[in-house]
């Protein structure tokens, strides 16, 4: 049997691929195209030679600072352009290699060149909106002045005649009410300001004016024609245009700080007319040369972006390399002879021959004398752990990895969550009608691959979109359980053949409640039609899919306890093989195992025995007569057989191992305490991986307790886990159900009217249901109840999960985030 298992072909996905741990020495002159190409390769991990150092005193900060300078300037220019709604070259032209300085010069260039535009534009902008400001002022006051410097209007007339003539109102009227009045107001001293405000404010600004004066002003405003630029925001705002007449210079110097306060723009409106005509047209004539000024600097300024947008990508993915080359020569350390730069990593053992290639190749560029020196050595730390995955396994290994990443060269569940994954998940939604809807999406997304990957997608959408082959399995499996249970939302139909049962006889008008009978063989695949709403259709299914849970639950964890076996037979562990998967085989497959054996037993002979009563008296009373619940012969001594394995597997597990450990590190470690004595130099040439460098106290009481939890843990987890596979049986049984109520009660309900407004809406309310409840929250509650029976129930059995991922030196991995 060892030599069948050892012959076996290896999978490629079972154990992460075999490190190893190297060091490089690298010429100054060829570090940096050394560590170019290697990037270029992305198969070698640096370590961090100088993680007790600040960024700010590794060697080549300088450079780091000028690409973080250069990736700034770049972000700039994108800005600009995408602020200027031009669009830049996805596929930048062909243009000759530049080196970096030269790169960092032209950047300092445009740099300069586009700030001096802004500058300008800016200018010239705030010119223009200012003359625009006063061109409508100049328009809107004029109205107000020749208003009040015009005749009265006739109920000022009235006015005067009727309270200006009374001799008694000049000791009682207002300032205000004197400076208004015809004749008198040129000897008052009445002035006026006026100016521009936004609209949002003119309220507030009135109001203020007004208890600032005491009311001693008026206020007049119109709203301006057309919208104004706001030189902050670049938007357009609705502005006012104000007149606020009053008298005295303290009224004015109030005033004027209220609208500075509120952002208002005064201007001065002469009172003569001609004056006013003239400015007006020498205002407009400026405002046109303006607005030619500002188009051409926006077409120059465009000009400068777009030949800068032609090869921005092209700069920033150059800058991104460049920083991450010298960031990771920062991670290299030099050597005493300050020549050469050393570094050690990781990389897998297939790839030594590819990178020693590209070595050779950058000291052949670079013009080196001295080639760079590759070589293997030992390292104490676990190696990282490394698995080659493709578009559709790798869904599946984050999943894994979600959990917590392999430990070196375990073995991988996402071997098997590939298909027991999406199969759970079918057993709990199993649907065809559903699993189609979810085939459709699943089919669109691979159809539409190539043109997603190359888009910036939301979260949602770019996790949808990664597990798209999860949801294609997914959806497979879930026609293929609803097939078996005979559901397209949730309507049974005849797809393979006729029912096996028929009603007794001509007088069972009822023929899904009562008076069935069976007249022929089975139906051939799946759940009879024939069971949709009999009497006896939810203990019937209850029981198929209660049973079917506990037979796949088993088969599961018995699957991730013989991994466990590989496990500890490829790490040459004879000692867990002995005293820990065969007593928990032992041990789970004689309670488990065993109801798994009578639950086919009982579908298989058609027995009416309880299997309740069975496992129950198993364990109470193991002696006593089974009577008609007996499946077959020898059932009751084979029970006393297998509770007692049961009992003898529990100190199996707990005990034999802690104390074989302590024996095997005390033969291990006798007399090395009276060695030779030894000089302080003897003691620097121990190797490395010797044993008396990585001598440790073995506690015993501590790898004890350790067992002890070990073992009483998979003792109750036997009974919580396979309970909690039950799951299946309660999620599959809620989506019937579910699929039934939606259909009965809302489709088939609006289909009993006879209208067509009641149908159609009918029609609506069960596709919103069917979309939002049943193919999003249940595949969501399906997908996460699979994804604990995969985390907790079956990995539990045999993965560690305690290693840390491979992350190679790559430019491919190299996102726009890192700018």
């Amino acid at each position: 049997m060892e030599k069948f298992i050892d012959n076996l072909p290896a999978m490629d996905l079972m154990r992460s691929e075999k490190m190893t741990f190297v060091q490089l020495i690298i010429p100054v002159e060829s570090a940096h195209r050394a560590i170019s190409y290697l990037g270029e390769l992305g198969l070698l991990q640096f370590r961090d030679l100088n993680a007790d150092k600040s960024p700010f005193q590794r060697t080549f900060v300088n450079q780091v600072k000028r690409c973080a300078e250069m990736s700034r300037k770049l972000r700039f220019f994108r800005d600009q352009i995408s602020k200027a709604g031009l669009l830049s070259s996805v596929h930048p032209v062909l243009q000759p290699d530049i080196e970096l300085e030269e790169l960092e010069i032209q950047l300092a260039e445009h740099e300069h060149e586009l700030i001096e535009m802004n500058s300008n534009s800016d200018r010239l902008q705030h010119s223009y909106n200012e003359l625009l400001e006063f061109k409508i002022v100049l328009q809107k006051a004029s109205g107000f002045l020749v208003s009040s410097n015009s005749h009265a209007v006739p109920e000022e007339r009235e006015l005067d005649e009727n309270v200006y003539s009374n001799d008694d109102y000049g000791d009682s009227v207002s300032l205000l009410e004197q400076d208004i009045r015809p004749g008198p107001s040129d000897q008052s001293g009445l002035s006026f300001v006026s100016g521009i405000i936004c609209k949002s404010k003119a309220l507030r600004f009135e109001r203020m004016l007004f208890r600032a004066t005491r009311g001693n002003m008026l206020f007049n405003q119109a709203s301006a024609d057309e919208q104004i630029m706001d030189p902050l925001s670049t938007e357009m705002v609705e502005k006012t245009v104000f007149v606020v007449f009053f008298s005295g210079l303290q009224a004015k110097t109030k005033i004027l700080k209220i609208c500075e306060a509120f952002g208002a723009n005064c201007y001065p409106v002469p009172e003569d007319i001609t004056k006013q005509r003239q400015i007006t047209r020498e205002v407009s004539s400026r405002l046109a040369e303006l607005e030619a000024t500002l188009d051409a600097g926006i077409r120059h300024r465009n000009k400068a972006l777009t030949s800068v947008g032609f090869h921005l990508a092209k700069w920033m993915n150059m800058v991104r390399r460049e920083k991450a080359v010298y960031d990771t020569l920062n991670m290299l350390n030099f050597d005493v002879t300050k020549k050469c730069l050393v570094g050690e990593g990781w990389c897998p053992i297939f790839a030594n021959t590819k990178i020693q290639e590209a070595l050779q190749r950058a000291t052949f560029d670079s013009n080196s004398q001295v080639g760079i020196i590759f070589h293997l050595m030992d390292a104490i730390e676990s190696p990282p752990t490394y698995f080659r995955t493709n578009r559709f396994t790798s869904a599946f290994q984050e999943i894994v990895d979600a959990y917590g990443v392999a430990r070196y060269q375990e073995a991988n569940p996402a071997v098997y969550t590939c298909i027991t994954f999406p199969f759970l998940f079918a057993v709990m939604f199993g649907d065809w009608g559903h699993g189609i809807c979810l085939l459709l999406g699943a089919l669109i997304l691979i159809a539409r691959e190539t043109k997603l990957s190359a888009q910036k997608l939301g979260s949602f959408m770019e996790m949808l979109f990664g597990g798209r082959y999860v949801l294609l399995l997914m959806s497979l499996f879930s026609i293929y359980c609803g097939l078996i249970y005979n559901e397209f939302f949730s309507v049974p139909f005849h797809i393979f053949g006729g029912s096996a049962y028929k009603c007794r006889d001509t007088a069972c008008s009822e023929a899904y409640t009562i008076g069935l009978i069976k007249y022929r063989d089975p139906y051939p695949f799946g759940v009879d039609p024939s069971w949709r709403g009999s009497r006896s259709e939810l203990p019937f299914l209850n029981s198929l899919k209660m049973k079917m849970s506990i037979l796949l639950g088993v088969a599961q964890m018995n699957l991730g306890i013989l991994l466990s076996y590989f496990n500890a037979r490829f790490f040459s562990s004879s000692i867990d093989i002995r005293y820990q998967f065969v007593p928990q085989v032992i041990f789970l497959n004689s309670l488990f195992g065993y109801l798994s054996l009578l639950i086919v037993i009982k579908w298989c002979t058609g027995s009416q025995a309880d299997l309740y009563h069975v496992m129950i008296y198993m364990f109470l009373s193991p002696t006593d007569d089974l009577g008609e619940n007996e499946l077959f012969w020898g059932q009751r001594p084979l029970q006393i057989i297998l509770l007692l394995l049961a009992l003898i597997a529990v100190p199996w597990m707990l005990f034999p191992k802690p104390f074989i450990l302590k024996k095997l590190h005390t033969e291990r470690f006798q007399g090395r305490a009276y060695g030779m004595l030894g000089t302080s130099e003897m003691d620097l040439d121990v190797e490395p991986d010797s044993a008396r460098q990585h001598h440790e106290e073995f506690n015993f009481s501590e790898v004890f307790v350790h067992q002890m939890i070990h073992s009483i843990e998979f003792v109750l987890g036997a009974v919580s886990n396979t309970a909690s596979y039950l799951r299946l049986w309660a999620l599959s049984l809620a989506h019937s159900e579910l699929s039934t109520v939606f259909y009965e009660k809302v489709l088939l309900l609006a289909w009993g009217y006879d209208n067509f407004v009641i149908r159609l809406i009918g029609l609506a309310v069960f596709a919103f249901a069917t979309a939002f409840i049943l193919l999003m929250m249940e595949t969501l509650s399906a997908f996460l109840h699979a994804l604990r029976l995969h985390w907790v129930e079956y990995q539990n059995k045999f993965y560690y999960g305690d290693g840390y991922k491979f992350k190679p030196f790559s430019f491919a991995s190299i996102t726009e985030d890192e700018d």
